[in-house]
């Protein structure tokens, strides 16, 4: 599709911020008015549109199409996100480890037992560890504990946390990239602890390399609505 649009702004309109296009307020692909809580939110989205050159590149809107996302299902139907992110709690990455005595084991122990021990503190819930793949079951209240806390979340940050909990596999390293002074780059690490390992073992091979990068820079920009969501 060719730009069809010269100036791009945001402005405050009824319940949020909205982008406009030649003065023309903006919808979701849904046909919703895409009103956003945060100018910083809106501005980001507005840049968007402004980077793009004559012909528009629709893969070149990820800030948007996650709000779309938001505003279009997950206002619609809460729960159902919430339903996709409460399993990467039940099968937390941090929850299974190394058998003992493996050299990557203690590894996980230093980068992974903080950030579950945080997520227990906070929430008042006990997460299983285990030894390799078998599936641990947690204390019969803890899944119940972290979809209570998903449920007092807006969409936006419910997306935010269903992609950063998706790319990690770990609701508890997603919970962790909420807080202000979090460490994106350092989460996504841990999180990736032990493929990261693998590849220092053994050395990364391009597509390997590639499929990271692409997971990381998803996570900081789920990341990043999270962030603006609440700016």
């Amino acid at each position: 599709m060719k730009r069809f649009y010269k100036e791009v702004t945001t402005a405050p309109v009824e319940g949020g911020w909205q982008v406009f296009l030649d003065g023309r307020a903006m919808k979701t692909q849904g046909g919703k008015p895409q009103v956003v809580p945060a100018e910083a939110l809106a501005e980001v989205m507005a840049a968007e549109w402004r980077d793009q050159g004559e012909d528009l590149d629709p893969a070149t809107f990820p800030m948007r199409d996650m709000v779309d996302y938001g505003l279009d299902g997950v206002a619609e139907s809460p729960a159902e996100a919430i339903d996709a992110i409460v399993p990467y709690g039940d099968t937390d990455t941090l929850c299974y480890r190394a058998d003992e005595g493996d050299s990557l084991r203690q590894r996980q122990d230093e980068a992974w037992e903080p950030l579950l021990a945080a997520v227990e503190d906070e929430h008042g819930v006990s997460f299983a560890r285990a030894g390799g793949v078998l599936h641990a079951p947690h204390p019969e209240d803890t899944l119940p504990k972290l979809r209570a806390h998903l449920e007092t979340m807006d969409p936006l940050t419910l997306v935010a946390v269903q992609n950063m909990a998706a790319l990690a596999s770990s609701l508890c390293v997603a919970l962790a990239a909420l807080k202000p002074d979090a460490d994106i780059d350092d989460l996504f690490g841990r999180a990736n602890l032990e493929e990261d390992w693998q590849a220092k073992q053994w050395g990364w091979d391009n597509d390997a390399l590639a499929r990271r990068d692409a997971r990381l820079a998803g996570f900081r920009l789920a990341a990043k609505l999270a962030q603006l969501v609440r700016a």
